[in-house]
């Protein structure tokens, strides 16, 4: 977590006149946002200001194009979405994090974007709670909503999941864990870097995540407190629907990477290192705690993944730069060898409608806010766990015009119906609550 005491970091070769421009025309002003300014850092780098009527203020997206990339070429890339940490900036994994130097000569697109305003405490990558409200500034709606097609639409991207991916250091590395756990259809691959990828289910991890949340909150965001994810005791499924050891079986099929370090000093430490020091030491342990919570999470489900707990080390970017530089190649192999999709889908989610895999679940709720899940989900059936009914309309499996059978087993009498597949190939089931459908 970087903060407002280290010192700024340098932007490499900032002000060299670049070879050629990473971008052969202007971006659109689309997916609801609008480009207010554009600068060429080098080659390979062009720094994006952007507005949106999601956030308060104009904020930064840096794109990074692979090293000789040709705008007039037909190549497409996959793209790694990359995030900092508190009060930082989209250049800190340039200068003090050698992303640069890291993918030269790898086929890959690197989206920086801000998750802060001005180097503030940043946003948690949340849309602000504001007392069951809303409203304000909408992080999570920036950042996966927004830059993401936006990134599609304007670069030379391999736009689908096989080819995307996310990851961060620290806050940004909760970030990650957080769009990776609400639109896991969008992402092959999760990395985070001394990250806090779980914030709530562990009751250790809750409460230093909440005191660690309203510090930034207050104390640098200047704003009151419980605005971004409510009172973690009046609000629990709030918490519960953004946390990503809640929503763990969200990331099943995806491969995940892990990193943290204990806070003690290790090999990476100097006098001379300015990141070291008490403050990092306190930060890694407390995001320590959290990834040993999220790896359980993940363990406990049977998900498999990549901890690499190295103890020594501080909350640095000495050794984020060195867990990246470990990360890309793994990336890069996962990008040439896609996986498949996953035979059955399980996703949990508190919205009161989400589209996953080609799935639509509206709840018909009509009281507070709670958590629902669409299980085991395949051609033949699927589960939904929730107390208010929902419609579930399927991914286009069948043939249209045709009409097939479904049984809902559920608390309610239990229910045979004939339903015919829309022109699309897709069948739309109302279930009451809490059920279990068969189609046939």
């Amino acid at each position: 977590m970087s903060r407002r005491f280290i010192a700024a970091i340098v932007l490499t070769a900032a002000l060299v006149a670049p070879t050629s421009i990473a971008q052969a025309s202007p971006p659109d002003n689309s997916d609801g946002l609008t480009v207010m300014g554009t600068q060429v850092i080098d080659a390979r780098q062009t720094e994006y200001t952007v507005s949106t009527a999601a956030l308060k203020k104009p904020v930064r997206i840096r794109v990074v194009m692979p090293t000789g990339y040709d705008s007039s070429s037909s190549t497409r890339y996959p793209v790694l979405y990359l995030y900092h940490g508190t009060s930082g900036r989209p250049s800190d994994w340039i200068g003090a994090g050698d992303a640069l130097a890291t993918t030269a000569g790898k086929n890959v697109i690197l989206v920086l974007p801000e998750a802060g305003y001005d180097g503030d405490g940043g946003g948690f990558f949340n849309d602000e709670w504001n007392g069951g409200k809303r409203g304000g500034s909408k992080w999570e709606t920036f950042e996966y909503d927004q830059v993401i097609p936006w990134i599609d639409h304007n670069f030379p991207t391999i736009a689908d999941r096989d080819h995307r991916a996310i990851a961060g250091l620290s806050q940004g590395g909760y970030g990650a864990a957080h769009g990776a756990a609400l639109h896991p259809d969008k992402f092959t691959s999760l990395a985070t870097f001394s990250g806090a990828p779980e914030i709530f289910r562990n009751s250790v991890v809750r409460a230093g995540a909440s005191f660690v949340i309203e510090a930034i909150t207050v104390g640098l965001n200047g704003l009151p407190p419980f605005t971004i994810l409510g009172d973690p005791l009046l609000n629990a499924v709030h918490w519960q629907g953004h946390d990503p050891g809640t929503l763990v079986e969200n990331f099943r099929g995806m491969d995940v990477s892990l990193w943290t370090a204990t806070g003690i000093p290790g090999e990476l430490d100097s006098p001379e290192n300015q990141y070291g020091g008490g403050a990092g030491n306190v930060i890694e342990g407390a995001t320590h705690i959290s990834t040993l919570a999220f790896s359980s999470s993940l363990k406990n489900a049977g998900i498999p993944h990549r901890l690499d707990n190295y103890v020594f080390g501080t909350h640095s970017f000495p050794y984020w730069a060195q867990d990246f530089r470990e990360y890309l190649p793994m990336l890069m192999d996962r990008f040439a060898h896609p996986v498949p999709t996953p035979t059955t889908i399980t996703y949990s989610s508190t919205a009161k409608a989400y589209n996953q895999w080609g799935w639509s679940v509206a709840v018909n709720r009509t009281t507070a806010e709670k958590l629902t899940a669409l299980t085991a989900a395949s051609k033949l059936h699927f589960g939904f766990r929730g107390s208010d009914p929902a419609t579930i309309v399927t991914p286009p499996w069948y043939v249209p015009g045709t009409t097939k059978t479904i049984e809902i087993a559920s608390k309610a009498p239990n229910q045979t119906l004939q339903v015919v597949v829309d022109p699309s190939g897709r069948l739309t089931i109302q279930v009451p609550g809490a059920s279990t459908v068969f189609v046939h």
